[in-house]
């Protein structure tokens, strides 16, 4: 359980810390001067839901942590 919640934690606090640098990257491909200028509108707005989802796995990851240890220790 104790490992569990580790693990979970380091998986965490690495994926809060990798937000910033994902919406950078990506707001970076999508600008004007970007590596998608010449692509469609569509694909941009596309690209930019990236850390969204981003932030959704990570919110994931918590749940999944949470509901293992929860359930390994039978409360749940």
């Amino acid at each position: 359980m104790i490992a569990n919640l580790i693990g979970g934690f380091i998986s965490i606090l690495v994926g809060t810390s990798l937000i910033g640098p994902v919406a950078n990257e990506v707001a970076g491909a999508a600008s004007t001067g970007g590596h998608l200028a010449n692509t469609s509108a569509w694909s941009v707005s596309v690209l930019k839901l990236v850390p969204g989802f981003f932030a959704l796995a990570i919110l994931g990851i918590g749940v999944a942590v949470t509901y293992t240890s929860l359930r390994q220790a039978g409360i749940v």
